[in-house]
Formats: structure tokens, C-alpha cells, sequence
């Protein structure tokens, strides 16, 4: 018997064969899966990091033109105060700091997670660093990682994990950011990046430490 890869090899070169169209339509939306995946829609480094304005857990807006006022700048994407990957990170970076604050950089987190009472209560709001709401993925976009998350996950979260996103999130239920960290220059410039699709796999606070000390 024929292994499975040779069976589904040959049953691909059959379909080329029968509607090639089709099956060229179909290998671009395999491409730009793969490159979704390995974040090559994110922002690269030497391009500027898009202007936005977005509130803090009490509603008050803050702008990346007043952030940047402070030096280099750190920003995080991250799913929300449900997410346990995301809080392990960002206690790892709280833990870093003084470290950060000690490079002359400043730290911020966004989510999409909407700025009420709830957010106001949560582990993440009481870091000390800024933590933004971009309640409907709009900054994460402008950055390249925003994910329309697939239904499989979706069913996990809204079933196993009893979250209902479109409530915390304001009416966006499936549009989460891919957990990215970049860092900004002064002028806006983005200098150093990591983006992953694996929502399970982040950032280790001591690249971000030693990116900060190679900053020109």
C-alpha cells in the first residue's frame, strides 16, 4: 500500500491536472497562510509603527506621539487578562522593568479587551506599566498581526474556557492580535520585532532587554 503522502501527492497532481485554476487559487491561499503564519504581514524592522490614540483601563487616551516623547518605546500586543500565556508574559516583563525603565524605554501593552470595570480589577491593570484597549483589533491591524482567530480555537474558548469575547471585547469576538512585541526608536522607527502565530510561544524579556541596549 502506498504511504498517505503518496497518495495525497498524486491526488493533488490529478486536480492540476483536471482544474488547474482551482488548484493554483488554492496553493495562494496555502501561501499566504504559511506567510500569515510566520508573520510576514507584521510591520517590518526600519519602517515607521503606524500613529494611534487608544485609552488606558480608565478610558483616558493616550497617544504613541506622547509615548514617544520618552524615548524608545516597547509595545506588546497581547490577547487579554483571560489569556493565562498572556499574563506569564507580562508578569515576566513587569519583572523586567527597572531594566527597561534603565534603557531609557518605556513599556505598553495593548489588547482588545474593552476599558470598564472589569478591566480596571484585573492582574494586568495594576502593572506598572501602560496597558491600552484597541477594542477592535484596529492598531493591532496597522501593525500586521491581527488574526481572525480560526472556529476550531474559537469553540475551544467560547465552550472549554466559558469566555464570551464579543462582551469583552465590545462586539469583536474572533479578531484577536497574534502576540507581538516591537520595539520603537524615538522617531516611531520600528528597530527590533518578534511575531509568532503560536499564542503559546512569546518574547523572552531578556531579548527585549538586550534589543534595547543595541538601539542606535
Amino acid at each position: 500500500m502506498k504511504k498517505l503522502r503518496e497518495q495525497t501527492d498524486a491526488k493533488i497532481e490529478m486536480g492540476r491536472k483536471a482544474n488547474p485554476d482551482f488548484m493554483k487559487g488554492v496553493d495562494e491561499i496555502i501561501e499566504q497562510a504559511k506567510a500569515f503564519q510566520q508573520g510576514n504581514n507584521a510591520l517590518k524592522i526600519g519602517e515607521k509603527a503606524p500613529e494611534f490614540e487608544l485609552p488606558n483601563a480608565e478610558g483616558v487616551l493616550t497617544s504613541l506621539d506622547n509615548l514617544l516623547t520618552k524615548g524608545n518605546l516597547v509595545v506588546t500586543f497581547y490577547r487579554g487578562d483571560w489569556c493565562p500565556y498572556c499574563n506569564l508574559q507580562l508578569r515576566a516583563l513587569q519583572a523586567k522593568l527597572d531594566e527597561i525603565h534603565n534603557l531609557g524605554a518605556t513599556l505598553i501593552a495593548i489588547s482588545p479587551q474593552v476599558p470598564d470595570g472589569s478591566m480596571t480589577k484585573s492582574e494586568i491593570s495594576k502593572m506598572d506599566f501602560v496597558v491600552l484597549s484597541d477594542q477592535d483589533a484596529k492598531i493591532a491591524s496597522l501593525f500586521g498581526v491581527a488574526w481572525k482567530v480560526p472556529e476550531f480555537l474559537m469553540n475551544h474558548m467560547r465552550i472549554d474556557r466559558n469566555l464570551d469575547l464579543e462582551t469583552i471585547n465590545n462586539g469583536n469576538e474572533n479578531i484577536l492580535p497574534i502576540p507581538a512585541t516591537f520595539i520603537l526608536n524615538s522617531d516611531g522607527v520600528i528597530k527590533w520585532s518578534y511575531v509568532n502565530v503560536d499564542y503559546r510561544t512569546r518574547s523572552e524579556p531578556d531579548e527585549i532587554i538586550d534589543a534595547l541596549k543595541n538601539i542606535d
